[in-house]
């Protein structure tokens, strides 16, 4: 067994943006720090690396400045609305009232010091079935998506005028949590390419290690039983060392462990191209114009699904359904204007910091994205008729290894799209459809007007071709956690911090085992793993918790 014989002050299990956050901090305060990561160094980053970089922040000077004013108590009275905390639910609540209350001061002023950006214009997202969600536009996307978010963070620490007393263990797993006297005093883990066991001696432990979402078994054994059976095929969309390792060990210390049923999973998951590791998958934004169906052609029903008001329900309802997976179906232009993947990978403009490529793609369409989807990915099929789509999309069921269960009937689709033609035929005084009512109201908000149709019709002649997308459910964020308390602490199961242990971000449930609760308001999640840190370094290193 290989020992560091360096003693540490904090040693941080996870290189993601909580990890690195909560590094930042403590070399600020001249603390001897050795981080464990199990991915190699060239991946130093994690999963926001790839992401968006979207927030909800409130009350901020771009809210302002486009005409939105926000304040804490409305941001949490959205917040409990979505989350529908229960009784056993006292620290995901205080860290909710924390987040609402501090999210400009430790979150977004924090970043603009760094040099982070933010794109000029909030997005609505969220907004809730019944407007139960957000009540205004608070979603901010970083200018450069999650990559240039965290290459900036990262160049930071590599060049913090105490980065010697930083020292990185790459692809190295840590395992277990070493005890003396009931006080956490460092770990033991496992070197990935030797399979050599090491230990790692230091005062503070703080677990940053993400969730359980990378594990799809462990997805299907946590699943909501309100929500019955997970469906046969899930894709995966978190991190692959996502596994849930750390919160099994903290379990093992008695630390206390709630909420891990509740997920943040995205219903439009489509097969990468390109897989890195089994199963990946990428998830859609999906067209708010185009029609969501069943596995046979059915329009969900009564109320359609239209993404941008209740994620949770979407994937619910899905879920529920007998296949336990979905279609859209489009034309090329409504396809053209509205189709977007998740993520830093597929929003090169975003992320290159390219603004003349952005305008160019929000006015004429990402025709790239959409050639290459069309060209590469298995589950999207095209057809210039209705009887040829169809042909298609049963064609690829029957012929994928990941064969959907259902068969797409023509009578079925004919009367969804039909149906839904006729509606826009009537002109938008007469629009009894509520897809055409919600249309209606996202293009209010010029966040949304410029990446939707304006009614667009699915069989429009000079729209053609038709383009079906087969989407499955794709695994994302764990929602649940460790269970902490404002300083970031972990408890144990008789709610007593135990000494020498903190965890933050997704190994935290973002802030007390679960700050959001049963749904999200989106965003809070890489926001709440720089507020969590944040609140763990200053408790470490015994300043002010608030500033």
């Amino acid at each position: 067994m290989a020992h560091e014989n360096t003693q540490f002050d904090v040693a941080i299990i996870g290189g993601g943006l909580a990890g690195i956050t909560a590094a930042l901090e403590l070399l600020e305060q001249g603390l001897k720090i050795v981080m464990i990561d199990r991915d190699s160094e060239q991946k130093f980053g994690g999963l926001a690396t790839n992401s968006l970089g979207g927030m909800t922040l409130i009350n901020t000077p771009i809210q302002r400045l486009n005409g939105i004013h926000d304040t804490p108590e409305t941001a949490l009275r959205d917040w409990y609305s979505f989350a529908r905390f229960s009784s056993r639910d006292h620290w995901p609540k205080k860290w909710a009232e924390l987040y609402v209350n501090r999210s400009v001061e430790d979150i977004y002023q924090w970043l603009k010091a760094k040099g982070i950006r933010f794109f000029p214009v909030p997005h609505w997202v969220e907004r809730g079935e019944f407007g139960d969600g957000n009540s205004l536009p608070r979603y901010h996307i970083v200018w450069g998506t999650g990559q240039h978010l965290m290459h900036t963070l990262i160049n930071e620490l590599k060049h913090h005028v105490n980065s010697a007393n930083i020292k990185y263990l790459f692809d190295s797993k840590a395992e277990s949590l070493l005890i003396n006297n009931r006080t956490v005093c460092g770990l033991q883990g496992r070197h990935e390419k030797t399979g050599e066991v090491f230990e790692v001696n230091a005062a503070t432990v703080l677990v940053a290690s993400g969730g359980i979402n990378g594990d799809i078994d462990r997805v299907k054994r946590e699943w909501d039983k309100s929500w019955g059976e997970p469906p046969e095929h899930i894709l995966n969309g978190a991190h692959e060392f996502a596994d849930g390792t750390m919160h099994e060990a903290v379990e093992r210390i008695d630390g206390r462990i709630s909420n891990l049923h509740q997920m943040w999973n995205y219903a439009a998951g489509i097969h990468h191209p390109k897989p890195r590791v089994p199963l990946e998958g990428l998830s859609l934004i999906p067209p708010k114009s185009a029609l969501w169906l069943d596995a046979t052609g059915q329009r969900f029903g009564p109320v359609p699904l239209v993404t941008g008001f209740d994620t949770h329900l979407i994937c619910k309802r899905i879920a529920q359904d007998p296949h336990g997976y979905s279609w859209q179906v489009m034309n090329w232009k409504i396809a053209l204007k509205e189709i977007a993947v998740s993520g830093a990978e597929s929003n090169t403009a975003f992320r290159d910091r390219r603004i003349l490529q952005l305008a160019r793609d929000i006015f004429l369409g990402n025709r790239k994205l959409l050639e290459y989807l069309v060209a590469e990915c298995e589950d999207v099929v095209t057809g210039d008729s209705l009887e040829e789509l169809v042909e298609n999309m049963n064609r690829l069921n029957a012929g994928s290894q990941t064969r959907g269960s259902g068969v797409v009937d023509l009578d079925n689709l004919s009367q969804s799209v039909e149906q839904y033609d006729r509606q826009i035929d009537l002109g938008k005084e007469l629009h009894n459809d509520d897809q055409l009512r919600r249309l209606a109201q996202v293009r209010n908000w010029r966040g949304d007007r410029s990446r939707t149709c304006k009614f667009e019709k699915i069989l429009e002649r000079k729209s053609m071709p038709l383009v079906a997308f087969r989407e499955f459910i794709v695994s994302r964020k764990s929602m649940g956690g460790i269970q902490t308390d404002l300083e970031s602490r972990v408890l144990s199961n008789d709610g007593q911090p135990i000494p020498g242990l903190y965890a933050a971000g997704e190994a935290a449930g973002f802030g007390g085992g679960g700050i959001s609760g049963l749904k999200s308001l989106e965003g809070t999640f890489i926001s709440n793993c720089i507020l969590n840190a944040r609140m763990a370094a200053r408790s470490i290193g015994n300043l002010p918790l608030t500033p």
